[in-house]
């Protein structure tokens, strides 16, 4: 019977799912790329080095897999592809991390509020905080790769917007921006009392390249033209 027939794959609106084929040796070098590299690579930058025809996404899902439960995961950061540590084992490693700057609160809060409200000026960083952001604090983030210099705002005095890169991205393990934490994750966490007023809302972060309507180009020669407040 034809319905029988549509519900074996052999008629129907179209042709049946093509089934996967395994490809160990793709799966090695999809693996042996991904620990050579100091980096995360994309699937894009492993499809220019692996032969053609190799089902990259289905070798990642794959290898993903195969290292759920190791004690090193394959974890997608930034949009791209790295082995990091399992969470649960994160502890072990402590005693050989190296601490190269540790970071003040100003700084801190000040890359928070970069993180959830970018494109934001230093003056709009200000009033969010209720005090004084001095040039020093956004030097030394900008030190750490963490934030960039994005445009300038449209308004009087044309102020620098900042915005997160994708340092910041491998740096705290984040596929993007959205993965940071919400209000209930914050109130879990301890980082917000559990009685906010109910008019509190945590923003929906993005990290978009493109600049918003109210954003210029940086112009060459004065991405350091920064206000001259201390």
């Amino acid at each position: 019977m034809e319905i029988e027939a549509d519900l074996l794959g052999g008629t129907g609106s179209g042709p049946a799912e093509e089934k996967r084929v395994p490809d160990p040796d793709g799966l090695r070098m999809v693996e042996a790329l991904l620990f050579a590299s100091a980096e995360p690579l994309s699937a894009e930058e492993l499809k220019a080095r692996l032969p053609e025809g190799c089902a990259v996404d289905y070798l990642l899902e794959d290898l993903q897999q195969t290292y759920a439960a190791r004690g090193v995961n394959l974890v997608r950061v930034a949009g791209k592809w790295a082995f990091r540590t399992a969470e649960d084992l994160a502890f072990l490693m402590h005693r050989d991390m190296e601490e190269q700057r540790k970071l003040s609160r100003a700084a801190l809060e000040t890359l928070a509020i970069i993180a959830y409200h970018q494109p934001v000026t230093r003056a709009e960083i200000e009033e969010i905080r209720g005090v004084s952001t001095s040039k020093g604090t956004l030097d030394v983030l900008l030190e750490t790769s963490w934030i960039r210099m994005r445009g300038r705002r449209r308004t009087p005095g044309r102020p620098v917007t900042y915005g997160t890169t994708e340092a910041f991205l491998e740096h705290f393990g984040l596929d993007t921006v959205k993965d940071l934490p919400g209000l209930e994750e914050l109130k879990g966490a301890g980082l917000l009392d559990s009685a906010v007023p109910a008019s509190f809302l945590v923003p929906s972060p993005s990290d978009d390249p493109a600049l918003t309507e109210d954003e210029d180009p940086l112009e060459e020669g004065t991405l350091f033209e920064d206000d001259d407040r201390d």
